[in-house]
């Protein structure tokens, strides 16, 4: 097998038995890089010379037997997003071309002390505010099981780089899905921690509907990588101070009820969506679960009536607060950036939004009095286009059953693989848990995952 395929659970293993050095596997991505970047362009810069000088490091630990890291020698790539004193941070904008960070975030330090090998930085739309990857800055990046396709967005580089084998594990942030969409469009696996459980950096450490989160190729992957992030940092006053440990680790579901909801109320969903959630289902009650099907009230209409007043409060005016008014500023963001600030500058009372929030939440919460997971599709859709304008808001967020999730933040999300759609786009599940509940999500996504046994059969990897 190619190093580049193992997982970072596996390759953790084989690190310790001294069967694999970290150089050797840092080699491996790399070379994987050189070789799928001309096709899924989801790569904003390598940081080679460091990597090697880390993935030394790692190798001369695990030879000395000295005691090792949590992500000791795993490589890993860094959301462009999340910024890294020293290091460039675009944005994905031409106006933000050329500059420089100047403080490091606090999950990129939490990484970094925990011995992963950090090798490069991945692309996002502008400003992350759309569920597909390109920009006037960094072009097209295309889905490596598809490349007419998307990977999704914000984090689409962050999941096109797993999929592609170009790293084993990455970040991810999520303010309406942008770690699920992803991570469904490209088969792996992408967690949207609740509000306050991994720290953030202001404005938006203090919005309830966003997320820094991790990202893999395995449940245990991402349980590993959201062990090393999470918990309570002195500059965020919203994160938590209670630490909850997940585990990738396969069990039985019996006890476990599991309330499957297929359209969340009114989403349309593809019928290859719908079977293969289904097919999620029958996996579940095998693993020993519970499932019953539930309906919801939600419709995609009443979800962005309730989101847009928040958007309108948080997004908007930082969009526009970057344009500082100035036409020629303005025409240098992308269509489906000014459509945003637009629709979000129409958004509504934030105190009626408010309140519509929590009206929101109560027939979730009723149901889940009864059960201890909801699982659902990721996107109702098979796919969009690598160069989808995504400027109607309404169309697209019609497709994606991530935003209910941001609306009641305070649930943990686990997206993992249900299978592949007829047109070779990978489709997804939201395992959904009741508050703060992570470890239960975490437990079902395991077990899940064996079940399905999508990564580990050869076919499962695009043909890139």
């Amino acid at each position: 097998m190619d190093l580049y395929r193992l997982t970072a659970t596996e390759a953790s293993e084989l690190f310790r038995s001294r069967e694999l050095s970290p150089v050797e596997l840092l080699e491996s991505v790399i070379a994987r890089t050189e070789a799928t970047e001309p096709t899924i362009n989801a790569v904003t810069e390598q940081w080679l010379d460091e990597a090697r000088a880390a993935a030394v490091v790692s190798e001369a630990r695990f030879a000395a037997g000295d005691q090792v890291r949590a992500l000791e020698g795993i490589p890993l790539m860094l959301k462009d997003e999340q910024p890294v004193e020293g290091r460039l941070l675009e944005d994905g904008c031409l106006l933000e071309q050329g500059n420089i960070a100047d403080v490091t975030h606090p999950i990129v330090e939490r990484i970094q002390d925990a011995g992963a090998v950090i090798h490069g930085r991945t692309k996002t739309p502008e400003y992350c505010c759309s569920p597909v990857t390109h920009s006037k800055l960094w072009g097209i990046t295309r889905n490596p099981w598809n490349p007419d396709y998307t990977p999704g967005g914000s984090s689409g580089g962050s999941g096109a780089v797993l999929a592609a084998g170009s790293t084993v594990l990455a970040t991810g942030s999520d303010i309406g899905g942008s770690i699920r969409i992803p991570a469904s469009f490209c088969g792996v696996v992408g967690f949207k921690p609740p509000f306050g459980r991994v720290p953030g950096m202001a404005p938006f450490n203090s919005d309830t509907y966003c997320a820094d989160g991790p990202m893999g190729r395995s449940v245990a992957d991402v349980a590993m990588l959201q062990n090393v992030i999470a918990g309570p940092w002195v500059g965020d006053a919203a994160s938590l101070r209670d630490i909850a440990a997940v585990s990738g680790a396969v069990g039985s579901l019996r006890g476990i009820r599991v309330a499957l909801c297929l359209q969340l109320g009114a989403y349309e969903v593809d019928p290859a969506v719908e079977a293969n959630t289904r097919a999620v289902a029958a996996a579940l009650t095998f693993a020993g679960a519970t499932v019953v099907e539930v309906t919801l009230p939600w419709t995609p209409e009443q979800v962005q009536e309730t989101a847009w007043p928040h958007f309108g409060a948080v997004m908007g005016p930082f969009i526009e607060s970057i344009v500082e008014g100035d036409p020629e500023r303005a025409a240098q963001l992308m269509p489906y950036t000014r459509a945003f600030a637009a629709k979000a500058a129409r958004g509504g009372d934030y105190v009626e939004g408010l309140v519509a929030e929590s009206a929101f939440y109560r027939p979730f919460a009723e149901i889940m009095l009864d059960y201890d997971v909801m699982i659902c599709p990721t996107v109702a859709s098979t796919g969009l286009a690598a160069d989808e304008p995504a400027t109607d808001s309404d169309t697209v967020f019609s497709q994606l059953m991530t935003l209910p999730f941001n609306v009641i933040g305070r649930v943990p999300v686990l997206s993992v693989p249900s299978g592949i759609a007829p047109n070779g786009v990978p489709t997804g599940v939201q395992i959904v848990g009741r508050t703060y509940d992570d470890t239960t999500v975490f437990r079902v996504g395991a077990a899940l995952e064996q079940e399905l046994a999508l990564w580990t059969d050869p076919a499962w990897w695009p043909a890139l």
